[in-house]
């Protein structure tokens, strides 16, 4: 009789394995007597030594403590907390081996959930580097926890634990991490920082302005955003831009269409796509969020071919008359299908979707695709360097019969 989990492995145990493919979610999978283990700090191929730190009847977690054969892959972290304060996955990896292993990972994701081979069909995904190439210093908002001693950190990972920090090397520079680490919080606080294309900083504890303006300005192209700090907006600093010009080169607007924007935030993409429309078009806005749909009315107030809609998709998008193009930017969770099929009822000649999860993306590509319409592009971006996230885009059409 085949032993349980519980049986076969425990709770810091130490064993010898070999690394093997990555796995969504930031780790590598490798196998102990028919054991399916996640591995964290690991790269494919290495042979380590692990050490168990959680057991289910499933699968097992475990951290490498030993790496008796490196990969040629493998680098000293920058910095001093990768590996124990919960934040960077990737940071002994190189950033070439790492936008290769992202891209491992939509495509394991494509072809297990989505049942799609991007290989198969032609797609030769690549992960693309922006700027700044170093991966360091490129987050603009940043949600410290609080330590028990009045110290920000970040919970460690799979813990509630907070792993004090002096300093973060993937903050944007402009935050002045060292100069919050050296102040004294309430325990039970949280500190969010905000930083804008404009130079302004923004802190707040648990929701409340302590210095820096409440509203903060952001431009993208030629377009002027005045938001609330907490408000969603891509935390690479590059990010907007970036995704603006992903998504007017991909979705062929005309003069007069129709154009339905879900989960839409505060409106990066809408401003970028009124500038195409022009005065024949419309936009409509569906976000469920209340500080970023009243964001949102302020920036397009004098805007007359703008609808808002507050609430959630599924529940606003059938009031919406016409769509000949649908843009959606989702949270993790991703759309989902009963929005999807809400989509296609439209019959837009394009869904463009943004994601920054590709398990999600793929889930709703294959339900997509169900419903008649095809793959037809997908990009994705390295926007979160050090870290197992991706931004993902990619274009769905009707399939012609």
């Amino acid at each position: 009789m085949e032993l349980n989990a519980q049986e076969r492995l425990k709770i810091g145990q130490v064993i010898e394995v070999q690394i093997g493919p990555i796995a969504h979610g930031g780790h590598f999978i490798a196998r102990y007597n028919g054991q399916v283990i996640f591995v964290r700090h690991g790269i494919t191929d290495e042979l380590v030594k692990i050490k168990i730190t959680g057991v289910s009847a499933k699968i097992a977690h475990a951290d490498v403590i030993e790496v008796i054969n490196p990969s040629t892959d493998r680098v000293s972290p920058p910095c001093k907390y990768a590996g124990s304060c919960g934040g960077c996955d990737f940071q002994h990896i190189t950033l070439e081996k790492q936008r290769e292993l992202k891209a491992n990972i939509v495509k394991e994701q494509f072809l297990r959930i989505g049942k799609i081979d991007l290989d198969q069909i032609g797609f030769d995904l690549k992960v693309s580097a922006v700027e700044p190439t170093d991966g360091l210093h490129w987050r603009t908002r940043m949600d410290f926890a609080v330590s028990a001693n009045g110290q920000i950190g970040f919970f460690g990972a799979r813990s509630n634990d907070v792993i004090e920090i002096k300093d973060c090397l993937i903050a944007d520079s402009r935050m002045d991490v060292s100069g919050l680490a050296t102040r004294s919080w309430k325990s039970d606080a949280r500190v969010e920082v905000a930083v804008s294309s404009t130079n302004e900083v923004s802190v707040m504890r648990s929701g409340r302005s302590i210095s820096g303006p409440t509203q903060i300005v952001e431009q993208v192209g030629g377009n002027s955003f005045k938001i609330s700090p907490h408000t969603f907006w891509q935390s690479h600093k590059a990010a907007p831009v970036e995704l603006v010009k992903a998504v007017i080169s991909l979705l062929d607007i005309k003069k007069s269409d129709h154009i339905c924007d879900l989960y839409s935030g505060v409106g990066l993409f809408a401003a970028a796509i009124l500038k195409e429309v022009g005065d024949q078009g419309f936009v409509t806005l569906i976000e469920s969020d209340k500080t970023a749909v009243s964001d949102a009315r302020r920036i397009f107030a004098n805007k007359q071919n703008v609808k808002i809609l507050q609430g959630l998709v599924a529940q606003q998008l059938p009031i919406v008359k016409r769509a000949d193009l649908i843009l959606l930017d989702p949270p993790r969770t991703g759309a989902g299908e009963v929005v999807v099929k809400q989509m296609v009822k439209f019959g837009p000649r394009k869904i463009l979707y943004v994601a920054c999860d590709p398990a999600a993306l793929a889930r709703d590509a294959k339900t997509l695709v169900e419903s008649g319409y095809k793959l037809d592009h997908i990009q994705a971006f390295d926007l979160f360097p050090m870290t197992q996230h991706i931004e993902c885009v990619a274009s769905f059409s009707p399939v012609t019969r």
